[in-house]
């Protein structure tokens, strides 16, 4: 018999068992052993196990009954989602480790802080508000475009910009290739040979405010987060560490669970030759 055409084909169907729990990576991630993907590079290379049993794909689904272990040792309870303001210096990588030997961030953080994660990078010479989590689920959350928080930067070039030669920036870029969307830009002051301007941008390319800058003619030689979306930069001093009030991340990210309100200490910067943490 002919099959009736004017019927879309029947659509394979799907297996209705979802295997329960959450996946491998997203569990590590949530516990802040790694983001997310740095926990799948751990799966690749075989440094977890699960009942026992070493993975190296990241395409399974645990459950609280599973053990887990990473490098032998078993996968800690996850802690009560914590987020910190810091402070980060020029001068300091935001990486957990530099092949050039470079300090990074986690030598310069308290060491009294739980393992971290920062949420995005500031570069070498950048410097301003990071924002840093204990939980790998808040550092994807934030990361992701769908997000799109607006994070403001004040900028110090060297040069004389006009409104003529800023308009490029706030229509939007393509830069060898790469697109830049739209920015928020507003010139604050001349300063002699430098000027100051507050710029506002929704993604987080790789140097992307210097890369436009210099497309437009101007010479970054500073750069300052001062917000990240509702968080600001506020007082805190170069290397200072300030832990959110569970509340503001409650109402901020919508997140249950989170860490009881109490009183948050501004950590000082560690003294200069202390050893760090890697």
């Amino acid at each position: 018999m002919a099959r009736d055409m004017t019927k879309p084909p029947a659509r394979p169907t799907k297996d209705p068992k979802t295997p329960p729990g959450d996946r491998i990576a997203k569990v590590l991630a949530r516990a802040g052993v790694a983001s997310r993907r740095e926990a799948e590079r751990m799966i690749e290379t075989g440094r977890v196990t699960v009942n026992g049993e070493t993975i190296t794909r990241a395409a399974l689904n645990v459950t609280e009954k599973d053990k887990i272990t990473i490098d032998g040792k078993p996968l800690e309870a996850p802690q009560a989602p914590r987020m910190w303001l810091y402070h980060k210096p020029p001068g300091l990588v935001t990486t957990t480790k530099d092949e050039q030997g470079r300090r990074t961030i986690y030598d310069d953080l308290p060491d009294d802080l739980p393992r971290v994660m920062s949420v995005g990078r500031l570069d070498l010479n950048s410097e301003g508000l990071l924002l840093l989590t204990n939980d790998g689920g808040i550092k994807r959350k934030l990361e992701l475009p769908v997000t799109g928080w607006l994070r403001k930067y004040r900028v110090r070039v060297n040069g004389r910009p006009t409104e003529e030669m800023l308009a490029p920036l706030r229509s939007g870029l393509v830069i060898d290739g790469q697109a830049f969307q739209p920015m928020q830009v507003a010139l604050d002051r001349q300063q002699g040979a430098n000027a100051w301007l507050t710029i506002g941008l929704r993604e987080g390319k790789n140097r992307e405010i210097r890369r436009a800058m210099a497309d437009i003619g101007l010479t970054v030689n500073r750069l300052i987060r001062v917000s990240y979306g509702p968080f600001q930069l506020g007082q805190l001093k170069p290397g200072e560490v300030q832990e959110l009030r569970g509340r503001v991340i409650r109402d901020q990210l919508g997140l249950d669970g989170a860490k009881p309100d109490r009183p948050q200490p501004t950590r000082r910067r560690k003294p200069r030759g202390a050893s760090g943490k890697g």
